[in-house]
């Protein structure tokens, strides 16, 4: 048996395809684990895509309700740059946080 297990390690085309396939999966730098990395890289950066066209979409309709209604326009002067109409008076209200 162990004459046998020589003469087929000697056959060039088996040499040949198991050097091949030790240098497919571990030697070459495109080798199976890299190409395993890269799908799950490439999934990620799927999903982050697909994140951003949603916040883009959101944006979009933000700009636009900003651009045309002038109620939202309103409220979100006075929620984001604290501006007022010349009769009102603005109040802060801040929680001091305890040092324990």
């Amino acid at each position: 048996m162990l004459k046998k297990t020589f003469k087929f390690l000697k056959d060039k085309y088996i040499i040949t395809t198991i050097i091949f396939a030790i240098w497919m999966i571990a030697i070459d730098k495109n080798n199976i684990i890299a190409q395993f990395k890269l799908v799950g890289d490439l999934n990620d950066l799927r999903d982050k895509k697909e994140y951003y066209l949603k916040e883009i979409e959101k944006d979009k309709q933000a700009t636009y309700e900003l651009n045309t209604n002038k109620k939202t326009l309103e409220k979100f002067a006075r929620e984001k740059y604290l501006l007022k109409k010349e009769n009102e008076d603005i109040f802060l209200i801040v929680k001091e946080q305890n040092e324990d």
